[in-house]
Parts: structure tokens; C-alpha cells; sequence
């Protein structure tokens, strides 16, 4: 059987480069929320997604950053997937990194509404923190037979 749309939900932090100026912290940041209505759904429901955040630093040193995926059902928050993404080795040079991933959660229950979040973070003890510059947006979009 074919798969039908359910709900789709867009979160647009900053929508163009440039438009925020946001120091990246060792604290997972939230840069999109949002919730879909998933009553509606049948058996095997799922749920796609895809975020973006761009960085930008004057880079000396590898500089992991990590998105992360939350799933939160009835209060109860999940982290769903994680991705580590290294930004490039420079000498002082400005580098500006668009960062995206995509993944696929797999509901074995139907919670009828569920909330997906979406976060950024580095890892502590860094030199140079990247500063979050824009675009960050996050999509989300249930599936279900």
C-alpha cells in the first residue's frame, strides 16, 4: 500500500545567511519545534525529517558540532538521532559551514500528536566556539499506509 501524507510542520529559525549571530555552545541549543498530528495515522507510521544550521569561526583547530534529533511524546523527550559533523582545519581563516542532516524516525506506537526538536551544540574545552549564522531550519513530515 501506498505511503499518505499525514502532517508536515516547517521551523524557520533564521532564513537567510547572515540573519542571527549566535555563539554555538557546549549546551545543546534548540533551533526548531515543531508538532504533528499523527490521529489520523494507520499502522507503520513514520516520520521524516531534515535540519540546517550554518557556522562560521575563524577556525585553527577541528570543531566538531552536533545535531540532534528529539522525539517528545506526552511530556517525555527522546533523542532520536545525532549527527557529528567536523568543521574544516584553517590558519585564521574565516569558514562558513552549512550543516544538514536527514533521518527517519520509525514509530512503533501512534501517539496521536508527537513534538520533534532540534539542536546544536560543540563539545567543551574549544579555543574558537563557531557563532551560528543563519540558515537554521528544521522539517518534519509523518508518513503512514
Amino acid at each position: 500500500m501506498p505511503n499518505v501524507l499525514i502532517d508536515s510542520q516547517i521551523s524557520q529559525n533564521a532564513s537567510t545567511a547572515g540573519s542571527v549571530a549566535i555563539p554555538a555552545s557546549t549546551t545543546p541549543a534548540l533551533f526548531g519545534s515543531l508538532g504533528l498530528n499523527t490521529a489520523a495515522a494507520g499502522e507503520n507510521l513514520s516520520v521524516h525529517f531534515s535540519a540546517t544550521v550554518t557556522l562560521s569561526a575563524l577556525v585553527t583547530v577541528l570543531t566538531p558540532v552536533t545535531l540532534t534529533i528529539n522525539r517528545v511524546v506526552d511530556g517525555v523527550s527522546t533523542e532520536i538521532y545525532s549527527a557529528t559533523e567536523t568543521l574544516p582545519v584553517g590558519t585564521l581563516i574565516l569558514t562558513t559551514e552549512v550543516l544538514t542532516a536527514s533521518g527517519i524516525d520509525l514509530l512503533t506506537t501512534n501517539p496521536g500528536f508527537v513534538v520533534y526538536q532540534a539542536f546544536v551544540s560543540i563539545p567543551a574545552g574549544l579555543d574558537v566556539a563557531p557563532t551560528r549564522v543563519g540558515p537554521e531550519s528544521f522539517q518534519a513530515v509523518a508518513y503512514s499506509d
